[in-house]
Parts: structure tokens; C-alpha cells; sequence
């Protein structure tokens, strides 16, 4: 993405508990418009990663981000109460009233989202889990943020909505120059939507656009014997895009 202005720098980052080191020597830069996909096995520190890039949790290192980028964040789970009386709606006003945004703002969202009243009014501890993630994206996209950072957005997702999800992404993404970072097992997505990976198991082990990373080499480094599955599914997927 030549002449693309960078909004986020990494250096060196480190994120460590009781003097564990959960994350060491992650590197790597992102700028406007592009979508970076964070892969690895389960407890590489792929969330660990996406809380210090908000500035959470406690790190070291360089974590810096363009002047004035706003951020949006969409965890990967959040437990509602089924007898929570709070809907999307409340939710979206409430976010719009400390932002100091016109009403005309969350109605755009909405239409961008393309949530319907039904969803906008439920309680939220009673939409289903494509509902659910479609309204919490709703949420970090009023105030115009400048990246989004998404947590295994589709985890709880059927196939077809999983597809709504990352479309609905894709075009936000072309039409406004938003940045992504969302951390996946998916490696279809990864193929199909992501212009760079980044491979983690606590360190970086690899980064750069996924027709150049994704080595057998490193897939077997992140999942061990399970990578050849992995090579298979991203053979398979890179043939259907061809």
C-alpha cells in the first residue's frame, strides 16, 4: 500500500504478569485502510495483544498510534444478562450522548450495519449470537474510528453470518480507509480478507501479506502437528480465490 500513511507503529512490546512473560519482541506496523489478521494457537496471547494496543493493560515497548486515531473495539465475548433491561438502543444513545454526536450520526451506523428495529430494541441478553456481534460493531463504530480492533468477531457465528460479518467489514473498511485488527483461527478469512498476518505465540513469528508468511515452516512452528491441516486449508482457499 504504497504512499498509505502509517497509524500505528509496534516495537518491542512486551506485556508480562507476576513476572510471566505472557508477550515478548512483537513488532510490526500498520496503516490506513489495510486488515491485519492475528493468528495462533489458543493461549498465544492473541487478546493479551489487542488490550495492550488500547492501552489497558500495563506493557513495555513502543506502542504508538497516529495523533487523533480513534479506536473501536470489539471483544470477543460478553455475558449479558437475559433480564438486563438495556437494548442496542440504549446502549448507542448513551455512547452518543458522552461523545457529544448527532442523532443523525447512530442513524448512520445503523443503516450501515443494517440493523433493524427488532434488534435495536431487543434486550440485549436476548439477541442471538450473529445479533449480538452485529450490534457490538454498531457500538465501536459510532464516533468514527479510525482502526477497529475485533476479537474472534464470528467465534459464536454460523458459516453464512460469519460471511455478513467480514463482508460487512470489508465495506466499511473500502468506504471510510478504516484499519482493522482482528484476531482469527480462521484461515480462510485470513486468505480472503487480510492484506498481512501477524503469527503469534507469544512472540512474533511471522509478518507480512499471507501468500508470503504462511510458510509451512512457520503454520508448523504456531500449531505443531495440526499444520498440516492448516497448510491444506490455506492451499484450498488461496485455489478458490484463483
Amino acid at each position: 500500500m504504497a504512499n498509505v500513511p502509517g497509524i500505528l507503529t509496534v516495537k518491542n512490546l512486551a506485556v508480562n504478569f507476576d513476572e510471566l512473560n505472557v508477550l515478548y519482541g512483537i513488532n510490526f506496523e500498520l496503516s490506513r485502510g489495510e486488515n491485519l489478521a492475528v493468528i495462533g494457537p489458543n493461549g498465544s496471547g492473541k487478546t493479551i495483544l489487542l488490550r495492550a494496543l488500547l492501552k489497558i493493560i500495563p506493557y513495555e515497548g513502543e506502542i504508538r498510534w497516529a495523533p487523533g486515531i480513534r479506536l473501536g473495539y470489539v471483544p470477543q465475548k460478553i455475558e449479558a444478562d437475559r433480564h438486563l433491561p438495556i437494548n442496542l438502543k440504549n446502549l448507542l444513545s448513551a455512547k452518543a450522548h458522552v461523545l457529544g454526536l448527532q442523532k443523525s450520526e447512530t442513524k448512520a451506523v445503523l443503516e450501515e450495519t443494517r440493523i433493524t428495529e427488532k434488534i435495536l430494541t431487543t434486550p440485549i441478553g436476548h439477541l442471538s449470537g450473529g445479533q449480538f456481534q452485529l450490534a457490538l460493531i454498531a457500538f465501536a463504530l459510532l464516533g468514527k474510528p479510525g482502526a477497529l480492533l475485533l476479537d474472534e468477531p464470528t467465534a459464536s457465528i454460523d458459516q453464512s453470518g460469519e460471511e455478513q460479518i467480514f463482508e460487512l467489514i470489508h465495506k466499511l473498511q473500502d468506504k471510510y480507509g478504516i484499519a482493522a485488527i482482528i484476531v482469527s483461527h480462521d484461515l480462510h478469512f485470513v486468505n480472503h480478507y487480510a492484506t498481512k498476518v501477524l503469527c503469534l505465540n507469544k512472540t512474533g513469528l511471522c509478518f507480512g501479506p499471507p501468500q508470503d508468511a504462511l510458510t509451512p515452516e512457520v503454520l508448523h512452528k504456531l500449531y505443531g502437528e495440526q499444520h498440516k491441516y492448516y497448510h491444506h486449508a490455506h492451499h484450498e482457499n488461496k485455489s478458490e480465490r484463483d
